[in-house]
């Protein structure tokens, strides 16, 4: 039997279901933070005026530049030589394929702790290098330990492992492009760059994005490696203090810091650029745990 407006029952006030098991987990949650919270802040062997004081030291901030640098050059030829290894994975050429295949098969197979031992101890199967020309000779040589040094073997090393993961990403993206949408580019004449460009690009990238921040702050993560090899990045230098201190957790919470700010400042920057990226395709925004009663826009305003 359905109701009418009319019915007794019109002007009841209606009640929302209770919901108490979700608040008695949240209270649980909650009070189990607040004692992780308390043992953390009492605790007195955090030592959290030791870590206020190393926060800003010199030799910190100089390994967070260190840090920086090589997320940074190890993002960007990444991604570049990424793309590439997509295109030629994509290509109809079956060597270009199979080469991309293999690289990314490798590089990826292959944990970044040993590639970059493979780098940093490359003198051993290389001891020389040399540049030889056809009726001019030898026209330049070093020897290897002169040009790999502890920075570049971890630029060759993370580089080459962030363009076997940004190749999959990218190929993924490009591949999740309409093909009818490539069919009317080409009836209309585009050019192969155009198609890419203007066609291709500007979708792909909605997908290529999250995967693609998520892998920025994953290799900001692993450029902590480098510390095995005695480059001085924010934890090597955060070892250097405590091995001369003894004060190893304050020093380890010293890195963990700055590696929460700089994932933080990354983790911001992306949401922006996949906002940006959205714009007309953006999804329904979430559910609010607390919603205005619905009424006429004159209510509302």
């Amino acid at each position: 039997m359905s109701l009418r407006p009319d019915d007794n029952t019109a002007g009841l006030p209606i009640v929302g279901h209770r919901h108490y098991g979700r608040w008695f987990s949240a209270l649980i949650v909650l009070l189990l933070v607040a004692l992780m919270a308390s043992s953390v802040v009492s605790n007195p062997r955090f030592e959290w005026d030791v870590v206020a004081e190393n926060l800003t030291a010199d030799s910190i901030l100089a390994g967070v530049v260190m840090t920086i640098r090589l997320t940074l050059i190890s993002v960007l030829f990444g991604f570049a030589g990424g793309t590439l290894l997509a295109l030629m994975r994509l290509s109809a050429n079956p060597v270009l394929v199979g080469v991309s295949w293999a690289y990314t098969w490798f590089f990826r197979a292959v944990p970044m702790l040993v590639q970059l031992f493979l780098w940093y101890n490359i003198a051993a199967l290389y001891p020389k290098l040399s540049l030889s020309l056809p009726g001019l000779g030898e026209v330049w040589s070093a020897t290897t330990n002169e040009i790999i040094s502890p920075f570049s073997a971890a630029v060759i090393a993370l580089v080459m492992h962030q363009s076997a993961y940004a190749a999959e990403i990218i190929r993924a993206g490009i591949q999740s492009v309409n093909p009818g949408q490539l069919e009317a580019a080409k009836a209309l004449g585009y050019r192969p760059g155009q198609i890419f460009r203007q066609t291709v690009l500007p979708q792909a990238m909605r997908t290529i994005l999250p995967p693609a921040g998520n892998e920025v702050i994953g290799q900001l993560k692993t450029t902590a490696v480098v510390s095995v090899i005695a480059l001085q990045d924010v934890l090597y230098s955060a070892q250097i203090i405590y091995q001369r201190t003894y004060e190893v957790i304050p020093l380890l919470l010293v890195a963990t810091a700055w590696y929460l700010l700089m994932t933080s400042v990354l983790s911001v920057g992306q949401y922006y650029v996949e906002q940006w990226y959205s714009r007309g395709n953006a999804p329904a925004k979430a559910r609010r745990w607390f919603k205005r009663s619905p009424g006429t826009q004159e209510e509302r305003l």
